[in-house]
């Protein structure tokens, strides 16, 4: 088949998770995942805007975070959902393309932002008589501005790339979603440029932000260490511990879904890996930085008693 003729294909065949007799509590687990995750980020943001003491760079890049993380959930749950709902598999083949190229992208910003978050604390840490000059207004937006457009470049090159393979009528893909190496391995054409686009661009999209986290980690610690004082320590440190939390989750279930991805497609490991990639994490990152952070809970309790207190000035 010509990689013109992709226009044939219909859809695609969603066979993770599919297994009958679980679907209701599968649809009701990740229905309530779903709401959790959207509901906590929100509430980050919604904490993070209305609260004037919160309006710092640290928080700024922690609200673009949740916001990418709803956006992230967002490109897979739904669709699995309604699928689940109307007792159907499939996804038409640009619905897959589009669910890609998302899912990429938002991934990719997750990775990004944390590593901006840790040169962050890195400044803050280690030159906090700097920090406002250094982690500007205009740094702070222009960091973000240029994480969106590599990011979506680096989405695009990928979706581009497989646009170019063809596919058999009928292509079922072991996983709840449309993800990128499952789609390359299942092509019918020739992928091996796609394999080493992947893993190329998977290893400096990896590799080149947690090697800037572990750098501005490196300077922290050794700058910590450099603390005469115990509680001083501790407070340097209990900046870092939601960030780091969520950093060792994110790289985690992430590591895990590249290996799995190397494995047989049939393996249900990929597909269990995924779900903790896709779902746990996002979900996950507004109890950590609500539970390990006072000032997020400070903005918390804010943000729930702000309307009573409307209501009493009138």
């Amino acid at each position: 088949m010509e990689p013109g003729n992709n226009t044939r294909i219909l859809e695609f065949i969603l066979l993770g998770l599919s297994e009958e007799e679980v679907q209701p509590l599968i649809f009701g687990l990740f229905l309530s995942m779903y709401l959790i995750t959207v509901f906590g980020n929100l509430l980050i943001i919604l904490a993070i805007s209305s609260d004037s003491h919160l309006h710092t760079p640290m928080y700024f890049f922690l609200s673009n975070l949740s916001f990418v993380d709803i956006c992230f959930t967002s490109t897979t749950i739904p669709k699995m959902l309604w699928n689940i709902q109307s007792k159907s598999k499939g996804i038409t083949y640009g619905g897959c393309m589009t669910q890609m190229y998302f899912y990429i992208m938002f991934a990719g910003l997750d990775d990004i932002l944390l590593s901006v978050m840790a040169y962050d604390r890195y400044v803050a840490i280690c030159h906090p008589l700097l920090y406002t000059v250094i982690i500007s207004p205009r740094l702070c937006g222009l960091l973000v501005l240029i994480s969106w457009v590599l990011v979506a470049l680096y989405s695009l090159l990928h979706s581009l790339m497989v646009l170019r393979l063809s596919f058999c009528p009928l292509v079922q893909i072991p996983h709840f979603f449309c993800e990128l190496s499952q789609l390359v391995q299942l092509a019918s054409s020739d992928n091996f440029l796609n394999n080493i686009v992947m893993y190329f661009a998977a290893v400096l999209m990896g590799v080149g932000p947690f090697a800037g986290i572990l750098y501005s980690y490196s300077k922290i610690v050794s700058c910590i260490c450099k603390i005469t004082s115990a509680q001083g320590k501790y407070k340097a440190f209990s900046t870092c511990v939601s960030h780091l939390s969520v950093v060792f989750l994110f790289y985690f279930t992430a590591l895990g879904v590249f290996l799995s991805s190397g494995t047989t497609y049939t393996s249900h490991s990929s597909t269990i890996t995924s779900v903790m990639y896709t779902v746990v994490t996002p979900m996950l990152n507004p109890f950590i930085y609500s539970l390990r952070n006072r000032d997020i809970k400070e903005g918390l309790k804010r943000l729930y008693w702000m309307p009573s207190t409307k209501d009493q000035l009138c």
